[in-house]
């Protein structure tokens, strides 16, 4: 298994590491593999899944456009800035598998905001009520206060 492969270390930045261990990660759609750079000796884990996502998104509008992971990328970034880059990747990634299993490769954005809103909830309670808040277009105080009493009562 001791192969030599070609990933840039995120310590070091060599591109040379070995994979020292190998295992299927969400569901077997995705293979985790720890890794130890040639050079500075750190290990690192990567996950190696499926590279293009041909899905397209509806939007509110009806307008229909090309899924861009990066969108989720930066919505995590500010929702959830106080957790590690990796666990907000992995976190993206579960969203993607069930947009990979949806019915049609064309998905409503709305839908996917829901995908967000469950992991928000589960994730960190601020984060979730601050992005209903955007994503519901809430511009009441009735409306805000409606949204943590809902969260409340479902805990």
């Amino acid at each position: 298994m001791n192969d030599i492969h070609y990933m840039l270390c995120p310590y070091c930045n060599h591109d040379e590491s070995n994979v020292l261990e190998s295992r299927d990660a969400f569901e077997g759609k995705a293979t985790r593999r720890r890794r130890e750079c040639l050079k500075c000796n750190k290990r690192f884990t990567t996950y190696e899944k499926l590279g293009n996502i041909e899905l397209k998104v509806i939007k509110k509008d009806g307008h229909i456009e090309d899924y861009r992971r990066e969108k989720l990328e930066k919505c995590f970034e500010k929702a959830l800035w106080r957790i590690e880059e990796d666990e907000r990747q992995k976190l993206i990634d579960e969203i993607e598998m069930k947009l990979l299993n949806w019915e049609s490769v064309e998905i409503p954005s709305r839908e996917i905001g829901k995908l967000v809103m469950d992991i928000l909830k589960r994730t960190d309670p601020v984060a979730y009520i601050r992005f209903a808040t955007i994503y519901n277009n809430i511009t009441e105080i009735k409306e805000f206060e409606d949204i943590i009493k809902n969260f409340s009562n479902k805990k």
